[in-house]
């Protein structure tokens, strides 16, 4: 895999869906439908989606595809692939909230070695770079050629005195429970992968996820993370979140900058 090819090809869609996105969301008013899973879907996902799709084919014909609004793909098994949330935070969108994204990574042997993470409605670009780093990328963002890149690196936590990130939209009872075993010097909540990259730049130390979530809506935000010194592992066995797992359902899982003792 070219990765300069690759991370600039991902970087330059994700601001076209993005485009794209904000088109509609800007617009008067916009239809919402209910997909199989009862999950809602607007114009947005599926203008974003067809962008991306597009994109991807055309300059990695090879590279196996998994989206989250193509249900055909979903049946497919391959040890390297590029997955696609197009827009990651549906709710937020509908409720004109911003905290959504549109995410692209690229997987190999479990592992996502390379995303981009791009949240149009707040200006907000993160990305990893060819040699594995991540980055925020300041605006106004040309296509073509990146403006200003401000490496990123997680903090280093204070175990008496934590910054944690949670769910926006799907927040309960357990998370809240579990975040209680931590001394707790603040929180947040965020929506879509945005948390990730929280924790990424350092804002956040810990983002603790007790619910469902899938492939896609994780591993381009996972590998920021990842490219920032951080780690996404699961909850049960604390072992590193993998991908190309059958169904595309994640477990129960737990990002977190090193340092942070785990409970």
């Amino acid at each position: 895999m070219d990765l300069d090819r690759l991370v600039s090809t991902m970087r330059r869609l994700a601001l076209e869906a993005g485009d794209a996105i904000m088109a509609i969301y800007d617009s008067p008013d916009f239809d919402v439908r209910a997909k199989s899973d009862a999950s809602p879907v607007t114009a947005a996902d599926e203008a974003a989606d067809a962008l991306i799709s597009a994109g991807l084919r055309a300059a990695f014909p090879d590279v196996t595809l998994i989206t989250e609004e193509q249900a055909a793909s979903h049946g497919l098994r391959a040890s390297t692939f590029l997955i696609v949330d197009p827009l990651d935070g549906t709710k937020e969108f509908i409720q004109r909230r911003g905290d959504f994204t549109v995410n692209i990574a690229y997987v190999e042997n479990g592992v996502p070695l390379r995303g981009v993470v791009y949240a149009p409605a707040k200006g907000r670009l993160f990305y990893t770079l060819a040699d594995g780093t991540a980055a925020e990328e300041s605006g106004p963002f040309a296509k073509d050629s990146p403006g200003a890149l401000h490496p990123l690196r997680v903090a280093q936590p204070d175990n008496g005195a934590l910054m944690v990130v949670a769910s926006k939209s799907h927040r309960d009872q357990a998370t809240d429970d579990y975040i209680a075993k931590y001394a707790v010097r603040d929180m947040t909540s965020a929506g879509s992968s945005l948390k990730f990259c929280l924790v990424a730049t350092g804002e956040a130390d810990l983002y603790p996820r007790l619910g469902r979530t899938m492939e896609w809506d994780t591993a381009a935000g996972d590998a920021v993370l990842r490219g920032a010194g951080g780690h996404v592992v699961r909850f049960d066995d604390r072992t590193p979140l993998a991908y190309g797992k059958p169904g595309w359902d994640n477990p129960f899982f737990i990002a977190h900058a090193p340092g942070v003792d785990l409970r």
